[in-house]
């Protein structure tokens, strides 16, 4: 028969915080509530789920996770492909595969409940004076952004890095 002082060292520690019970001790590691890592952050590729360019890959330009005034959502400035390459063979000449080898690119702010992050990332070196939220206010700037996501999208393509990147979503 166990005393009380031995029984109270075997009972496992437990605090409650409203309902939920957590284990404090009792051969497993003391409690620690720890916070969820950000892995929404540039150059993670993700798919875009809803609106016009549903379907496609994008890379993230720059996240906001708090929101802000205009915003009061997490959201991100996404780049991404909108017209993929087409597929090149050896046999084609160089101005075909040229021809074929170009990508029209889309830049865009998105809530985080439209993406769907990958596992996979890409580091293409988008120049954030030129691929920033300020482009949204002026479309020739707007289009400048565009043209220097295509620039880099097709420069990094031509190196044959990152090929899942540039093959359209099959589904």
């Amino acid at each position: 028969m166990m005393t009380d002082a031995v029984m109270f060292m075997r009972a496992p520690l437990v605090e409650r915080i409203g309902k939920r019970a957590y284990f404090l001790s009792c051969k497993r590691r003391p409690l620690s509530i720890s916070k969820m890592g950000k892995f929404m952050k540039p150059g993670k590729v993700v798919m875009v789920l809803a609106g016009r360019y549903a379907g496609r890959k994008a890379v993230i330009v720059k996240n906001i996770d708090d929101g802000t005034s205009d915003r009061p959502y997490s959201h991100a400035l996404v780049s991404g492909i909108d017209r993929y390459p087409r597929k090149v063979t050896t046999t084609m000449g160089k101005k075909k595969v040229a021809k074929r080898s170009k990508i029209k690119a889309f830049v865009k702010v998105y809530n985080y409940n439209h993406l769907m992050p990958t596992r996979y990332s890409v580091d293409i070196p988008l120049d954030k004076t030129i691929v920033n939220k300020d482009v949204f206010r002026d479309p020739a700037l707007k289009r400048k952004a565009r043209r220097e996501a295509k620039i880099k999208f097709e420069e990094r393509y031509k190196t044959g890095k990152n090929k899942w990147f540039f093959q359209k979503l099959r589904f």
